[in-house]
């Protein structure tokens, strides 16, 4: 059985999906209406799309617009499968949900200190050569080929991988490798999910969660990329 938070806040989030819906026919050039707009992902994301201890509702503020709004694409298409967020977003267009990801883009809120990983060293010294050298035998790239030097994303669609909940970075790697996940073809994480073990994912989903979000942490442009990316993702211009 769920807890009791992610109980009540799913049922908050169901509630809420009836109130998003009806916004969706309003003007949407109010400031304030976004924050009416917005209660049903703030109510799992946490004020301002922060996160929450729960450890499986990601931080969604400051993320890349492109990368949020293909999120709210793949889950109200079924790409991606939460059943809460597929029913709170099934009825809204394609600006609707442009709109909301350019609003939790464009916020600057500071993030916690990373948790403590809590796993030998050894367990991290894997993970930490995969996410900075990858391994070319198994043509696994680099997790900062394409997500930065800094981890912090790349604008417009390409998100930060620090700032995530080490239980959230696991499920979703794993949800990919699994064929749970899905993203718009050609799907680059599907690909280098399968050529990674359970112990590889783990090892990275630790490493990543116990380091810092440098400052300032936005995204940084595609030319700040030292080299191409090593291959075509669906959704990355």
């Amino acid at each position: 059985m769920l807890p009791t938070r992610i109980r009540t806040t799913l049922a908050t989030v169901l509630a809420l999906s009836c109130l998003s819906a009806a916004q969706a026919a309003a003007p949407t050039d109010d400031p304030q209406g976004m924050t009416t707009r917005v209660a049903a992902c703030t109510a799992c994301h946490g004020k301002q799309g922060r996160a929450t201890p729960d450890g499986y509702f990601p931080r969604i503020a400051g993320k890349p617009a492109g990368y949020l709004y293909h999120q709210l694409v793949n889950f109200r298409d079924g790409r991606r499968q939460y059943r809460p967020m597929t029913h709170l977003l099934d009825h809204l267009s394609d600006d609707y949900l442009r709109e909301i990801a350019e609003h939790f883009a464009s916020l600057e809120v500071p993030y916690p200190p990373p948790a403590t990983p809590g796993l030998a060293a050894t367990v991290l010294a894997q993970g930490k050569a995969l996410v900075l050298k990858g391994d070319a035998a198994r043509e696994v790239p680099a997790c900062v080929r394409c997500h930065g030097d800094a981890m912090t994303g790349v604008a417009p669609a390409i998100p930060g991988l620090l700032g995530l909940p080490r239980d959230y970075l696991n499920s979703q790697l794993g949800a990919w490798k699994t064929g749970q996940r899905h993203a718009a073809a050609p799907d680059c994480m599907a690909k280098i999910t399968a050529r990674l073990t359970s112990t590889d994912i783990t090892a990275v989903a630790a490493w990543l969660a116990a380091q810092p979000v440098p400052v300032p942490s936005k995204a940084v442009e595609r030319s700040a990329l030292a080299q191409p990316l090593p291959m075509d993702c669906g959704g990355v211009q």
